[in-house]
């Protein structure tokens, strides 16, 4: 019986995470049930057995996970006593080699599902929207930058670029926009 429950939360796990992989790379679109269950290996069936809402279920709890694991990545970068502007370059090259470890073909999960939202997938969006603000917070709760509105604008605008430097990153094959905007960003912080 112990057997048979690791097997069924192995599968579950796997789909998960091959939510979150094809999620990455082509958003809600290109992470179809059958795309699921192709590369997670899991039974079909298995799919409604732990989703029974069906994909946005699915889509929902991965996004979550993968949420949580972008704001411990961003809080781990963060995490230092350096300068704000350090802190900055140091995110950016973070993340530029965050990219360039996936050959440039997989982005922000948010982002891309984020670009997908329709009448459809509007169940989604509070977890989006969540997703984003925990980041900004997370990235707020690092610098001062003179009073909580203007550090939580900051962090906003730092976000929005991790966002953007994404797009970019992914369409030129190079990790230039996330070094170059996390730079200019530096100076800011610096300010």
């Amino acid at each position: 019986m112990a057997r048979k429950a690791a097997a069924e939360n192995d599968s579950r796990e796997r789909m998960l995470e091959a939510a979150i992989a094809l999620m990455r790379g082509s958003g809600l679109i290109g992470a179809g049930i059958n795309e699921i269950v192709r590369e997670s290996g899991a039974p079909k069936g298995s799919v409604y057995h732990f989703f029974p809402d069906g994909k946005l279920s699915l889509a929902a709890e991965a996004l979550t996970i993968y949420s949580k694991r972008v704001r411990d990545f961003i809080d781990a970068v963060l995490a230092s006593r350096k300068p704000p502007e350090e802190k900055i370059r140091v995110l950016f090259a973070a993340f530029a080699k965050r990219i360039e470890e996936t050959d440039f073909l997989k982005s922000c999960a948010i982002g891309t599902v984020s670009l997908d939202l329709d009448e459809d997938m509007a169940g989604l969006q509070p977890v989006l929207a969540h997703a984003l603000g925990d980041w900004v917070d997370c990235i707020a709760a690092h610098f001062d930058l003179g009073g909580p509105k203007r550090t939580r604008s900051f962090a906003s605008l730092v976000l929005t670029t991790v966002e953007g430097a994404y797009i970019r990153c992914r369409a030129e094959r190079s990790n230039r926009p996330f070094l170059e905007s996390g730079q200019w960003l530096a100076d800011l912080a610096k300010r």
